[in-house]
């Protein structure tokens, strides 16, 4: 809608009762009525309306294109050196207004208009020249053509077209965007020459080559490609008796030389001199500049072959302003730009569920709204009804994009995801790999991690559908495989060659679903299943990184209990009593209390060795400590660890507490997190300019995690480091690299293990499946398509070369899938003054993914390197990661929800189309749903942790019999039909994908709203 306003006076709002009902008949039910408004009067205008309305269809069908036009307003002024034009003005979005003083430009707003200007324009073209399709190639002959093509009884006299000509061919005075330094190089020359730099010689005539300050503008990166210029020129002559207006539209774009303030080439352009005793020029010509902005005016305008047209576009225009009363809000208040504008084509169709009541509605229009972000418009989940149909078409799909899969990797960008990603991967295969050592008793470890990790990641990113998914270890698969080794252990059978017989099975089953085309139930899956999962694997993320920094109060402990006033009490002694040690015939312990770690500030002189290990003070408190940087080798001044090298042990009150340790790891693990999040969303700072915001931005994790280390460095804390495997050869000496398939289980154990392998099938499908879905919704805007069947297939047959070695089983990492992907996100390089960046879709290559896994591998020989980096950092970036994953998903927001008052709430579109209490109600069902998977992943029933994620599409099955299909359609999405195997129209497929970008800038907006407040 259109945010024009009125006047201070009431006469505007008499003026809209009167002279602005609206003038398009109802006559057309289809898409023109919707476009143009209803009249409640019939009038003439409705074949100037069709007119319009066959302009648009034109234009939306590709024959006609719409370049975006750059406004500039030009006011004829009264200086000492005679008239002059200036810009007082520009648009290209939105309006930006030359400040008083003429040095500096306003920020970016919503232009707001006095009503009656909007009239006085109408009235001007109704009586003023027009012309359309002008064939011209200078300024000159334009204006000698509107000169001549004057309505009789408009027409000047031949003396006054020449003093008019001669006026409007003067050079206009431009307002160059300048930078910093320009700025403060003008302001000292200004100082050296006692006087403000002077403009140009005013009465010199337009140039027909562009002038040097237009080639060096800076505010030409803020113009798009193939943008065209419109001027407007307005102003008061004295020997004009009356107006002069003209509206020109060339047929092709001229450049007119050094008009513009940026060299373009100009369109439109529209002119009204008149009699001093009119003091509203500037106003009619802000509103000629406001209408040309809008997309629809501009595109009548384009393919208006009549003076009827025009009026139809105004008429259009008027039917969607919107009127603020004088008095209720300030006329000088510059509406800052909304974060995100409706599309042209939403304000020109009206939609099916629009026109539906809250909680009602049939099926068929809940179907005209593809659920947002599912592929189920495209051909990859389309059956082909023959053997390996779909994995022949994927490879068909992706095999054109394979030489661009490489070449399209060539940015900087990419190197920040490479290094975020690997540290987000090593981060990863240490954590589960730990974990599964604990499990496994280190049958698989995380020297086994790594390997496997590098070997099929390396090898999915070379042949999968999709490579931008990063394979890891995930939870539900760990749980698994606990599980399997607790059984094992219980019953004597041979865990690694159980394991083996397992993966052959699930890699057999996984070809069968590939051969079936199994993938295509993946149509059924649903923002209700992949937000559960998401959520769930989120949470995993946030759990782990908390537990993990929680643990160190075991490995660090703090006393709870310390005094400052019994800060002589407490000692740490060394005990050399054990045998072996007692040649200088003393068994008793030897007084060496060791510096505690509470008082180690309060004490001056505190000296470390380089490792940061405190070293060991006298048994007297008020000897001074030595300086020396090793400690003495007698037994009265032992260090801790040379205390335990000899056999001894500590004794005394604060020989385990290391408070500093604790907190200084919580700081850089919160500071991290902190920092990321800053540094992402510093892109759309106020500060520095575009270039740098962007590049900090995508090196924003990078950053942050290379200032953690910093700062560990030095304050030289002995912070747990990031540990890294540093000799080839397993981590249970008892095992080897290759798994044998007999000889330590019983032959019947290879039929019996297609039985948990079925429960395994199930999880790896719905895991690698829900994963893909989520990696390729519309609103990423992929355009090399999705491999469902191939990324599958290359999933089942890793699973046979990792069983057979002994690796872990790898699937596709939700989370830190979508860390990747929001690292390669493309923007415009350009956009308009108060316009975001838009967002163009993902960087897809395949480089990225197996250049993280290729320095997966290489880390064995890194770990010199690695070691420096203290694992609060990496976890800090794990939340990040963790927490990132969450707020993309519409549950969170719905979560948001439950505690926000109703006035307070953000204005989200599910909102205005279903009641608060089933929004509520819907989103405690989810909440239950995850509760009920996160109890069975962390119980004894984990076992059947697959088959609630199967059930999950059973859930989402029968809330149909709690929701209509009408708020489904809006929470959810509809579940395909018998009859919905075909792709949907392309219509349908535009509006869900609309419709998800529209509620995903509405969530950052209320996001950033609430950061603000």
């Amino acid at each position: 809608m259109r945010a024009h306003m009125p006047g201070a006076s009431g006469t505007a709002l008499r003026a809209a009762d009167s002279c602005s009902q609206p003038r398009l008949e109802c006559s057309n039910p289809g898409a023109l009525s919707q476009a143009f408004g209803c009249s409640i009067f019939p009038s003439s205008m409705a074949t100037a309306a069709r007119r319009a309305g066959a302009a648009l269809q034109r234009e939306e069908r590709g024959d006609v294109t719409c370049p975006l036009l750059f406004i500039q307003l030009n006011q004829l002024l009264n200086t000492p050196a005679g008239l002059e034009w200036r810009e007082m003005a520009r648009w290209i979005k939105f309006e930006e207004k030359v400040e008083d003083g003429g040095e500096r430009w306003s920020a970016p707003h919503v232009p707001a208009l006095p009503l009656h200007s909007l009239f006085q324009l109408r009235t001007c073209l109704q009586k003023g020249t027009l012309l359309l399709d002008l064939d011209a190639t200078s300024f000159k002959e334009i204006i000698d053509k509107a000169l001549s093509e004057q309505p009789e009884e408009a027409e000047l006299q031949p003396a006054l077209k020449e003093r008019l000509a001669a006026l409007l061919l003067l050079q206009p005075q431009h307002q160059p965007t300048k930078s910093l330094l320009q700025l403060l190089a003008e302001l000292g020359l200004s100082l050296c020459q006692g006087k403000a730099k002077g403009r140009s010689e005013p009465r010199t005539q337009v140039s027909k080559t562009p002038l040097k300050e237009q080639l060096r503008n800076r505010f030409k990166k803020k113009v798009p490609p193939g943008a065209e210029a419109a001027h407007v020129a307005v102003g008061e002559v004295e020997f004009l008796e009356k107006p002069f207006i003209a509206f020109i539209r060339l047929r092709h774009g001229v450049s007119l030389g050094s008009l513009a303030e940026v060299s373009l080439p100009s369109r439109f352009l529209f002119i009204l001199l008149g009699p001093p005793k009119v003091k509203a020029y500037q106003e009619v010509g802000r509103a000629m500049a406001t209408l040309l902005t809008d997309e629809l005016f501009q595109r009548v305008a384009r393919q208006a072959e009549h003076r009827e047209d025009l009026m139809a576009g105004i008429e259009a225009f008027l039917d969607e302003l919107v009127v603020l009363p004088p008095g209720k809000w300030d006329p000088g208040a510059r509406i800052p730009p909304p974060s995100h504008l409706p599309a042209p084509r939403r304000r020109t169709a009206v939609d099916p569920l629009d026109q539906q009541p809250h909680g009602n509605g049939d099926m068929t229009a809940a179907g005209d709204r593809a659920s947002p972000g599912h592929p189920h418009s495209g051909e990859e989940l389309e059956r082909t009804g023959r053997l390996f149909g779909g994995l022949l078409r994927d490879i068909r799909r992706k095999a054109p994009w394979y030489g661009s899969d490489f070449s399209d990797a060539l940015h900087p960008q990419c190197l920040s995801a490479v290094l975020y990603i690997y540290l987000a991967t090593v981060t990863n295969a240490i954590t589960f790999g730990g974990m599964l050592g604990d499990a496994t008793a280190n049958m698989q470890g995380v020297l086994e991690s790594f390997l496997g990790t590098a070997f099929a990641g390396s090898i999915f990113c070379l042949f999968s559908g999709q490579p931008l998914t990063i394979l890891s270890s995930t939870g539900p698969v760990l749980v698994f495989e606990r599980l399997l080794f607790s059984f094992s252990q219980d019953h004597g059978l041979d865990y690694l060659e159980f394991r083996l017989w397992i993966g052959l099975w699930v890699a057999f089953f996984g070809v069968v679903l590939v051969a079936t085309e199994a993938s295509h139930l993946v149509r059924y899956f649903t923002r209700f299943t992949e937000e559960g999962f998401c959520a769930l694997i989120s949470l995993i993320f946030i759990y782990d990184s908390l537990k993990k920094m929680l643990s160190l109060a075991d490995a660090f402990p703090i006393n709870w209990q310390y005094r400052l006033d019994n800060v002589t009490s407490y000692s740490c002694t060394c005990n050399l009593s054990s045998p072996g040690h007692s040649s200088a015939g003393n068994d008793s312990s030897l007084p060496s209390p060791l510096a505690t770690r509470q008082v180690q500030p309060l004490l001056p002189g505190r000296q470390e060795r380089p490792g940061g290990e405190p070293k060991v003070s006298m048994c007297d408190p008020s000897s001074p400590p030595t300086s020396s940087l090793q400690p003495p080798a007698t037994p009265a001044g032992l260090s801790r660890t040379q205390c335990l090298d000899r056999g001894g042990h500590l004794l005394g009150t604060s020989c385990h507490y290391v408070p500093d340790v604790t907190l200084i790891s919580f700081l850089l693990f919160g500071g991290t997190f902190l920092f990321c999040t800053a540094l992402k969303h510093f892109r759309s700072s106020r500060y520095f300019p575009v270039g740098v915001r962007k590049l900090v931005s995508d090196f924003a994790v990078i950053l942050a995690i290379l200032a953690s280390c910093a700062v560990d460095a030095l304050l030289g804390l002995e912070t747990p480091k990031l540990l890294v495997p540093s000799e080839l050869k397993p981590t249970n000496p008892a095992r080897g690299w290759i798994v044998f398939p007999f000889g330590a289980n019983p032959w019947w154990v290879c039929l019996l293990s297609a039985v948990p392998a079925v429960l395994v099938t199930i999880l790896i499908f719905m895991d690698q499946q829900i994963t893909a879905v989520i990696l390729n919704r519309r609103e990423y805007k992929l355009q090399k398509g999705a491999g469902f069947h191939l990324d599958l297939l290359c999933v089942s047959l890793l699973m046979v070369v990792t069983s057979v070695t002994g690796l872990p089983w790898y699937v596709s990492a939700t989370v830190i899938s979508l860390a990747h992907m929001d690292s390669l996100r493309k923007e415009s390089a350009t956009s308009a003054p108060g316009e975001p960046p838009e967002f163009l879709g993902i960087r897809e290559q395949r480089l990225t993914g197996l250049a993280v896994f290729i320095l997966m591998g290489a880390s064995v020989f890194m770990a010199p390197v690695l070691k420096h980096i203290p694992m609060p950092v990496l976890y800090g970036a794990f939340l990040h990661m963790g927490v990132t994953a969450l707020n993309s998903i519409q549950l969170m927001d719905r979560v948001r929800l439950l505690l926000m008052p109703a006035k307070h709430q953000p204005d989200l579109a599910y909102l205005r189309h279903v009641p608060l209490r089933r929004v509520h109600l819907f989103t405690s069902i989810q909440l239950l749903c995850l509760a009920l998977l996160w109890l069975l992943k962390s119980t004894v029933a984990a076992i059947i942790f697959p088959v609630m994620l199967l059930a999950l599409l059973g859930i989402r099955k029968g809330l149909e019999r709690i929701f209509s299909p009408h708020d489904l359609s809006w929470l959810d999405g509809p579940v395909p039909g018998p009859g919905a195997a075909g792709p949907r129209p392309r219509e349908r497929t535009e509006q869900g994908s609309r419709a998800e970008e529209s509620e995903r800038l509405q969530r950052r907006d209320a996001r950033s709203n609430r950061a603000v407040s």
